[in-house]
């Protein structure tokens, strides 16, 4: 598929939490779909500034800007958009709750890979194959 059929490309980043074999998902409030905790950044934001703020955001815990280390970066065709997102690892500080725009928090494994966007399954996937994701 050239790039000229899909449409509007879609580029986010995202926090990857990995506790026992099983990676953190979020599902925001009027979605069905869970997705890796993250979002899209706002103009002149780098990567770990979108990161920062997004991870507060939606999981009301601090990412400590020092340990944010990348993971890898994932491209998806999803619907009419591509979407690109770049995934971090990061330390935290506080305790990881849902915010008012988040309905649901989940630990997934492998098997729960249909329940997340195609972008999402390429990270779930390389993940399962290093033997971090059961």
């Amino acid at each position: 598929m050239t790039d000229e059929l899909v449409g509007e490309l879609i580029d986010t980043v995202a926090w990857v939490l990995i506790e026992d074999g099983r990676i953190l998902c979020a599902r925001p409030r009027g979605k069905a779909v869970f997705y890796i905790p993250g979002g899209k950044r706002e103009p002149g934001e780098t990567d770990e500034q979108t990161l920062v703020r997004e991870i507060t955001e939606e999981l009301t815990v601090t990412l400590v800007p020092a340990t944010v280390e990348p993971v890898g970066v994932y491209e998806a065709v999803d619907g009419a958009a591509r979407v690109r997102m770049s995934c971090y690892r990061a330390e935290y500080r506080g305790e990881l709750r849902a915010s008012s725009e988040i309905a649901e928090l989940a630990w997934f494994g492998y098997r729960e890979r249909p329940q997340v966007p195609p972008v999402d399954q390429l990270l779930f996937d390389e993940l399962h194959a290093a033997g971090a994701l059961r």
